[in-house]
Formats: structure tokens, C-alpha cells, sequence
């Protein structure tokens, strides 16, 4: 199904899941030091918090594979998209409700069993969401649509921290460790509710049962060259580990966080969360930014709102911590830093490499002046690292799948799969900062967005061998 217009009334609705699956990865941020505390851990240990989240997307995408295989069809072209989106909303409804025996039991594991059950759930409407956001309306402007997704994405991130940081410091900033654990449950049933909810506003919307998202079968772009397998393009596997490394990197920058403004700075862990909310809500300013092409407006206006966006994103995170009652001048210095990455966007010149090499080595300066600076300098260059992540996402994906013709879906779907750098390369630094600090942990980060610079030039090579010119890629910019 393909509109000429975008259908508002059925995209309303879908990028309401992009806001649930961004507001819980985010809030498990805010978990990591609270279990920590709670149930003594390393912080390696903390850290499987996230390997539970992110690890389900993998195991979920691997049962999504052998089911359709088993069914010798799709299985979301047999269950609809409108039925996927409903399922995998009800399965992390049961995710979030594990929270309450895990809560009243104490129990680690069970709890980060919840979170795997929501990954899983969440896992199943990355599968039907991104390209659904793309078919309800023109094909030439599906890519601005993904950003527009991932832009509510991102409000998701920004607030989620916030909401879940009060909900148990609020009701419970006084009391014991033991209390704050009980006051888990509060966020996560209402989360229980907020999804059924949604998929019964899902069941009632104007979103299709079953969507015909337009198949590539175009011959292989390489001429004289019919390859059998998505994995016999090396700009592909090249983009399996630099998707595995990205969101890596994304999650354990700010997942660390944490630990190191209480062990280092000397924060209360109920005064993180605006500083866990502003690192994703960096990687708001920079989506919203891109969002702007979703819009039918002139090129003039669309010129100015791409400069004000970021701006006006970061005054939504300004007004979230406003209604939360934070003090806001910590903060009023990082207009600066959006600067620099405005400035970033502009040479890349929508180039999907440039991007990605200029952004890249951008946060492996920053990262380093975190390493080597002491106090609120290292906070805010290790925050800025989510400016200069906000669209690498969409442009390694762009590259991945290039050239790949009639295998473009089968690529997507690997890439997908390596969404579980974000659980892995968390426990990593996590174990690094066990052996050596937490301050020098971020060297990971560093190695991460080495290879990902490395990437970008290697991926140029590869596809200019290919006839393939990059200047005309467009980007797009979903959450995962």
C-alpha cells in the first residue's frame, strides 16, 4: 500500500510505539544504579539490565526467522501488520507485569526476565513498525517519515528517565534501599496498562490488517553479478558490526552514566536522571532535525527550521525538567555543543559517509575530553556523544543496504538482529570499569566510533567499486 499522501490518521497511532519502545530503554538507566545498590552488584553485573533488554531483540528476530521459515511465508504477512503491531505490544505487556512478583520477591533475576520478555515484545514491532511508518504515504518521502518516528522515539528517551526516576525516588527518597526496589513496580504496571491501552487504540485505528510493502526485486546492482545471499556483500557484513558497535556504544555511554556521576562527582542517584534524560534527548535534537523533510513546506522555510529544530527539541527538554521541578541552569550552556553539531551536519552535506566519518570522530573527541577532564566538563562531553550518535543509525543502514537489490529486506533484517551490541558492549565497559575505573572505561567508546570512522571510509571504497554514488543516498532516521 502506498498513498500519494501521508495518511496522518493511520500514522498517528503507529508512532506511538515508537514513543514506548524508546521510553523503556532509556528508564533502564535510571534501574541500572537502583539495582545495583539494591542487590549489591559489580558493575559488570549491573550492566545486565541492558544485555537482558537488547539481547531479546536478537533472540526475537531468530524466532521471527525460524517461524516464518517453518510457515514457508512471512509470518506478519500472515498475521497482518495491524496484528503484529498488537501482539508484540501485549507480550512486553506481560514483560512490564513480571515486575510485580519480581518486586515483591526481590528478585534480579525475574526482574531482568521482565525486561527480556518486553525486548522480545518490542522486537516484534521494530519488525512491522519501520516499514509500515515508510508505506503509509509517498515512497519519496518514507525516509522523512522514519525520522519523524524516531524523533517521537526520542521524546520517549527524554521523558522515560524522568517519569520512572520520580516514581521511585519520589515515592520513596527517604526510605531504604529495600523500598526503592518495591517502588519499581509502580512505573511498570502503569507501563502495563499504557501498552494494552495502545493496542487496543491500535485494534480500533485505520491502520491496514495487512500492508503490501513494496518488495525490492531488482537484479543485483554489481553488473554480471547475481550473488545468492545478502551476506556475499561485504558493505553488509562491514554494516552488521558497525550497527553492533553504534547502538553499543549509544547505550553503554549513557548506562554507565550513572556510576560514574555517584562514584566520581559524588550525585545522589535521584539527581541523574536529568542528565540521563538530556544524553537522549541529544539524540532527540539531532532526529528532529531530519524530520523536518517529512513536512510539504517550501524550501526556504524547511532551510530555517532545520537550524531551529535541534533548538526547539532541546527546549522540549527544558520544559519536561521544568514540569519536573530541576534546576535548569546546569544545562544552559549546552546550546554551545548543539552548535557543533550543527555545524557537523552541514559539511557532511547529507552525505551518508561524511556523516558518519565527521560525526564519529566528533564524539571520539568528545569521549576523550570526558577521559581527561574532571567534574561537570567530562558530564556534559560524554552527554554530547548523543548529538553525534542521533543520526548514525540511519546512515549506517543507508550504506549497509546499498547495492543490495532484490536482498535489500533479508539485510535489513540482520541488521536488526545486531541491535544486541546494546546489551554486550554495555557489559563490556561495565567489565572494564570493574578492572580499571569507570572514567577510563569509556576508552570502548573511543575503539567503538574508531571502527565506525573506519567503516565509513572502508564502505565508500566498496560501493564506488560498485558504480554506486553516495551523494545521492537519502537518510533516514528511525529509533530501534
Amino acid at each position: 500500500m502506498e498513498t500519494q499522501k501521508t495518511n496522518w490518521a493511520q500514522f498517528i497511532p503507529l508512532v506511538t510505539v515508537f514513543f514506548f519502545w524508546g521510553f523503556v530503554a532509556a528508564s533502564n538507566d535510571i534501574l541500572i544504579p537502583v539495582f545495583k545498590e539494591a542487590f549489591h552488584l559489580t558493575q559488570s553485573q549491573s550492566q545486565l539490565v541492558s544485555v537482558a533488554f537488547y539481547i531479546a531483540y536478537t533472540v526475537g528476530s531468530i524466532i521471527y526467522m525460524i517461524v516464518s521459515k517453518r510457515l514457508r511465508q512471512d509470518l506478519i504477512n500472515k498475521i497482518g501488520y495491524k496484528n503484529g503491531l498488537i501482539y508484540g505490544l501485549l507480550i512486553s505487556a506481560i514483560g512490564a507485569l513480571l515486575f510485580i512478583p519480581a518486586a515483591n520477591n526481590k528478585s534480579f533475576l525475574l526482574m531482568i526476565t521482565g525486561l527480556f520478555v518486553i525486548g522480545l515484545g518490542f522486537s516484534l514491532l521494530q519488525i512491522v513498525a519501520n516499514p509500515l511508518a515508510i508505506a503509509l504515504g509517498p515512497k519519496q518521502t518514507g525516509a522523512q517519515r522514519l525520522t519523524l518516528a524516531g524523533g517521537i522515539n526520542n521524546f520517549g528517551t527524554t521523558v522515560g528517565p524522568l517519569i520512572v526516576s520520580f516514581a521511585i525516588f519520589g515515592a520513596a527518597s527517604t526510605a531504604g534501599v529495600e523500598a526503592n526496589i518495591e517502588s519499581v513496580k509502580t512505573p511498570y504496571i502503569i507501563l502495563a496498562i499504557a501498552l494494552v491501552l495502545v493496542a487496543l487504540l491500535i485494534k480500533f485505528s485505520k491502520l491496514p490488517q495487512v500492508t503490501s510493502i513494496v518488495k525490492e526485486d531488482t537484479d543485483d546492482a554489481t553488473p554480471g553479478e547475481h550473488r545468492t545471499s545478502a551476506l556475499k556483500y561485504p558493505q553488509l557484513v562491514l554494516g552488521m558490526l558497525a550497527i553492533f558497535v553504534y547502538v553499543g556504544v549509544e547505550v553503554s555511554t549513557a548506562s554507565n552514566l550513572p556510576a560514574y556521576m555517584e562514584k566520581s562527582l559524588g550525585f545522589a542517584t535521584k539527581d541523574i536522571a536529568p542528565y540521563v534524560s538530556l544524553y537522549w534527548a541529544s539524540m532527540m535534537i539531532g532526529r528532529w532535525t531530519g524530520a523536518v523533510d517529512a513536512f510539504d513546506i517550501s524550501g526556504g522555510i524547511k532551510k530555517i527550521l532545520r537550524f531551529l529544530a535541534p533548538y526547539l527539541a532541546f527546549g522540549v527538554f527544558l520544559l519536561v525538567n521544568a514540569i519536573a521541578q530541576h534546576d535548569l541552569r546546569p544545562f544552559y550552556i549546552y546550546p554551545i555543543l548543539i552548535l557543533v553539531m550543527i555545524v557537523a551536519d552541514v559539511l557532511s552535506k547529507g552525505n551518508p559517509a561524511k556523516m558518519l566519518l565527521i560525526f564519529s570522530l566528533t564524539a571520539i573527541l568528545a569521549l576523550l575530553i570526558g577521559m581527561l577532564s574532571e567534574g561537570m566538563v567530562s558530564v556534559y562531553a560524554f552527554t554530547s556523544v548523543g548529538l553525534f550518535c542521533s543520526t548514525l543509525w540511519p546512515c549506517i543502514f543507508a550504506l549497509a543496504v546499498s547495492g543490495l537489490g532484490k536482498h535489500t529486506n533479508e539485510g535489513s533484517s540482520f541488521l536488526v538482529m545486531m541491535i544486541m551490541g546494546g546489551g554486550i558492549i554495555s557489559w563490556l565497559q561495565g567489565y572494564i570499569a570493574d578492572l580499571t575505573s569507570i572514567h577510563a572505561s569509556y576508552i570502548v567508546g573511543v575503539i567503538c566510533f574508531a571502527y565506525l570512522a573506519f567503516y565509513a571510509i572502508r564502505v565508500t571504497q566498496i560501493l564506488k567499486k560498485q558504480g554506486i554514488s553516495l551523494d545521492k543516498e537519502k537518510i533516514s532516521g528511525g529509533g530501534h
